[in-house]
């Protein structure tokens, strides 16, 4: 779970304990208000209410004195005192003390109030009435209870009021209490071992995981300095790499995959120069994982494989499809061609079946010819079976040739470890064998020269089988296209000229190297010239060193040599196809290393013309480190 989702739940929780500890307060609130309306009014409370209503009533207007007697008023000025009138009366004063009186008001008057005239005695006053008042039997209003009731019941109904409020906003937050506490339930809840097991293995999930953190991993291995300051250290320091000519750039290796194998063959993509690819063989400590393995690395993801695809056999060679960037395909130790496509999972699409119409033996040698509308993909056994494909059917090939040399002595067939195509050429091509003899073969009858083994011309020079062979790329004002570099385990590197095609042979004839590379101190396991510069080859040896050689500086020595790895074996080596600044070593110790020779792989422009007066100075030496020039045909020729 998140930070952030943490947080939304915590903040979540906090919310809740606000509303429960607000709902306790109202409820303890209105228990204390409960308890005090069911005690009474207070007595100063009351005390305050009669003193008010008294302020507000005062004593009777001529009516009454302290004690409650009534004092009628003369009905006449002049009037002489008279004896006080007893009143009788049959109704109870009010609380308030009030009584009703009689006005003298219109005494002519005879009603039904209860007034009764009595004639006087007294002769002197006979106009003199005498009267007996009674009160009135009149109900009055009781002020002081009005007064009282009247704020108590404004007060009722404003706290009503106010109850149905506070019981629609508690009813609202308990349900948001509860919304609340099933919304962190929710989020809190733990998961089954039976869910979390279909989450961990679903394939959305493993997909999703993957690719992300091949992005992450991406960005994490560049190595751009994003805080680099550019106003300090400027005349000092200087470049890490300044004086080295060659550099290691990376190692790739994981040890799930390349634990206990070692690298069998390599390539470049043609398309993503960041991308190569390299084949392994078995692993005899892990049984249940595939015998082959394919994996393409990314200059940029340095930990783990970018794709990894399986074999049931032994992968011994490897290639990208040139014209079709998905596709890989490899060679195998039973004699198998697969194909992987990088948008599938780790099986091969398409396979060769194991049958006598193809490979039946280890596949060595493979490489892809024609062009984006025409081509074929050319594999050759180590029983001298030739096989052309199309690589949209696997099913049987669509041209088979067997490699055949009637000098043999025990079989006719050639053992072949490794091909190769001139430049601009589809049908003619040179094998190299374990016997360490240079055959140069045909796809088709031509003028002069049969399909199959060509039995006359034989390039015989190495002890040893031949492990590499490469022709010179077709590149520059010069054509150099005819030269060819071959690796031995006789511990040497040799250039060849390739012998015209337009004057085939009629007759069985050797034909020697044009120069031998003897420094190497092991096993030459590869060779390989670079693809810009005309001078510069490659080559890997048995004892892990990688040697650089400029033809135009040296023939004698490499200009460059370097220990690659823990000193293991190097099997095989490929430039990049983009400007031959980097070239890739595959090590027996299953680990692909990655070197960039900078400048070096930068020609000058006088490169070509003086690459042509050094193959012509070693063809002149005529015996030299065993090169003998037999054909007096120019250096440099087209075929």
């Amino acid at each position: 779970m998140s930070d952030k989702r943490r947080a939304e739940i915590e903040a979540k929780r906090t919310k809740l304990a606000e509303l429960r500890k607000a709902r306790a307060d109202r409820q303890r609130a209105e228990t204390e208000r409960r308890q005090s309306e069911s005690a009474g009014p207070s007595t100063a409370v009351r005390r305050d209410v009669d003193d008010l209503v008294n302020a507000l009533v005062g004593s009777g207007r001529g009516g009454f004195d302290s004690t409650g007697d009534v004092t009628p008023s003369s009905s006449l000025p002049g009037t002489p005192p008279r004896q006080s009138a007893l009143l009788h009366s049959n109704s109870a004063l009010s609380p308030s003390g009030r009584v009703s009186r009689q006005s003298d008001v219109g005494s002519d008057r005879f009603s039904n109030i209860g007034t009764t005239m009595v004639a006087s005695a007294n002769s002197a006053t006979d106009h003199v009435v005498e009267r007996i008042m009674t009160p009135r039997s009149i109900d009055l209003i009781d002020v002081e209870q009005e007064l009282f009731e009247l704020p108590q019941r404004i007060l009722r109904d404003r706290e009503r009021e106010l109850e149905a409020i506070r019981a629609a906003r508690e009813k609202e937050l308990e349900e948001e209490s509860v919304q609340l506490e099933k919304e962190i339930e929710q989020e809190i809840r733990d998961l089954t071992e039976e869910e979390r097991t279909s989450i961990l293995t679903a394939p959305e999930f493993l997909d999703f995981v993957e690719q992300s953190s091949k992005i992450v991993q991406r960005a994490l291995n560049d190595g751009y300095d994003y805080i680099r300051d550019y106003t300090i250290g400027t005349e000092t320091n200087g470049d890490d790499s300044e004086g080295k000519r060659v550099k290691r750039v990376c190692a790739f290796y994981d040890e799930h995959y390349g634990k206990n194998r070692s690298i069998t063959d390599i390539d470049w993509s043609p398309k993503y120069p960041e991308l190569s690819v390299a084949s392994y063989n078995k692993n005899p400590a892990a049984l249940n994982e595939p015998d082959g393995i394919v994996a393409v690395w990314n200059l940029h993801l340095l930990e783990r494989p970018e794709f990894v695809f399986h074999s049931q056999s032994d992968v011994l060679s490897v290639t990208f499809s040139p014209f079709h960037s998905n596709l890989v395909f490899g060679g195998t130790y039973s004699g198998q061609i697969l194909l992987w496509d990088t948008r599938s999972k780790h099986l091969p699409v398409l396979k060769t079946p194991l049958s006598a119409a193809g490979h039946t033996h280890p596949v060595y040698a493979m490489q892809m010819v024609g062009t984006q509308n025409a081509h074929n993909l050319i594999t050759s056994s180590t029983d001298g079976t030739f096989c052309s494909w199309l690589v949209d059917m696997l099913a049987q090939p669509q041209e088979t040739l067997e490699l055949i040399h009637a000098g043999h002595n025990k079989t006719g067939e050639v053992a072949v470890t490794t091909l190769d195509f001139p430049d601009n050429e589809t049908t003619a091509f040179w094998v190299g064998t374990e016997e360490g003899n240079v055959y140069q073969a045909n796809r088709y009858d031509r003028a002069g020269a049969k399909a199959g083994l060509n039995q006359y011309d034989i390039y015989k020079g190495h002890a040893g089988p031949v492990m590499g062979l490469h022709f010179h790329p077709l590149v520059g004002p010069i054509d150099f296209s005819d030269l060819f570099l071959t690796a031995s385990a006789d511990w040497t590197v040799k250039l060849w000229r390739a012998k015209s095609l337009a004057k085939p042979s009629t007759a069985a004839h050797a034909i020697p190297p044009i120069y031998s590379f003897d420094e190497a101190d092991d096993y030459v396991y590869d060779v390989k010239w670079h693809p810009t510069h005309p001078a510069l080859f490659g080559m890997v040896d048995g004892s892990g060193k990688f040697d650089l050689w400029n033809l135009n500086t040296d023939t004698e020595v490499p200009v460059v040599s370097s220990n690659v790895g823990s000193g293991r074996a190097i099997n095989k080596m490929e430039w990049d196809r983009k400007d031959g600044r980097r070239a890739a070593l595959g090590g027996s110790d299953g680990k692909l290393y990655v070197y960039d020779i900078g400048d070096t792989a930068l020609p000058r422009e006088t490169e070509w013309s003086e690459l042509q007066k050094t193959i012509a100075g070693l063809v002149g030496a005529g015996q030299t480190n065993g090169a003998v020039d037999v054909d007096g045909t120019r250096i440099v020729a087209g075929r």
